[in-house]
């Protein structure tokens, strides 16, 4: 197994009329973008490339929207931005699959604050406790800690979890921080049942493609930094796609997020991850 490394977009940006773009990771570490993103697409602009903006985060898209913003990075940088938030709030608004039917409206809330609007106006109460609750939403670590103790709590009682974000981890100005899926597991471990919203599953990538239709899913590119999120969600979804070793692997491999990935230890880390991308790049840089 040989992963082409390519430097830069220039190299494949040809290839493909559109890109899925991951966020954290990619465009940014969760306080600033990352050298050189701004240029590239803005470069990806001028070449009338698409670019859909699809994140793991727990929140609604326009609250991604107004944080790039505050980045330097405008709406008019990329087509649209969907978030596992979004498929969140859509899957317990339409309430089309029997899981969604069957959650009740009561919900113990884990996560920050600046989330915890996930569901308003949709009908839905939050409550303080789980033995008040009919299910339990996660969106990630809340402020007080104590986390522990409401999944064993919420277990006991066989509530179900809504997790809005699938992501084990995240890498905020270089600090590595637990996001829901880590507490999707975790609840797992327990007996709990979890339902997942985001990459890699199946739905995100529907809403992508029916902004993007009629284009041919051949010349679609996904971008991330996640094996088990990105590149996973990309394959099932028939896309090709181009890992970022400058995010998540970076950090875990203790090296300088621009330098180019040793080939062994990306192959390593692809087969144990069972997931191969199309090709590798070290940051999203032109």
């Amino acid at each position: 197994m040989t992963i082409p490394v390519v430097r830069g977009m220039a190299a494949i940006a040809a290839d493909y009329d559109a890109l899925i773009l991951d966020l954290w990771g990619v465009v940014h570490d969760g306080v600033a973008p990352f050298d050189g993103v701004i240029d590239c697409l803005a470069r990806l602009r001028h070449a009338a490339k698409r670019v859909i903006i699809l994140s793991n985060a727990p929140r609604r898209g326009h609250h991604s929207a107004a944080r790039l913003d505050a980045m330097a990075i405008g709406a008019d940088s990329y087509t649209a931005i969907i978030t596992s938030g979004d498929a969140t709030r859509l899957a317990l608004a339409d309430r089309a699959e029997p899981w969604s039917r069957a959650l009740g409206t009561r919900y113990c809330y884990l996560g920050k604050a600046a989330d915890a609007d996930l569901l308003d106006g949709l009908g839905y109460a939050p409550v303080a406790a789980p033995e008040d609750a009919e299910f339990l939403l996660v969106t990630g670590s809340n402020e007080t800690g104590g986390e522990d103790a409401v999944l064993g709590r919420a277990a006991a009682l066989g509530l179900a979890m809504v997790c809005a974000n699938p992501d084990l981890a995240v890498v905020k100005g270089g600090v590595r921080e637990p996001c829901a899926g880590a507490y999707a597991e975790r609840y797992e471990s327990l007996g709990g049942t979890v339902h997942r919203l985001g990459k890699p599953g199946a739905e995100v990538y529907d809403l992508c493609f029916e902004i993007l239709d009629p284009l041919d899913r051949r010349r679609i590119l996904a971008v991330g930094d996640g094996l088990a999120t990105d590149i996973l969600g990309a394959r099932a979804a028939g896309l090709d796609s181009l890992l970022v070793t400058g995010g998540l692997l970076a950090d875990a491999w203790g090296i300088d997020p621009a330098a180019p990935p040793e080939p062994a230890r990306l192959e390593a880390a692809c087969r144990e991850a069972g997931v191969t991308p199309t090709a590798a790049i070290p940051a999203f840089v032109w």
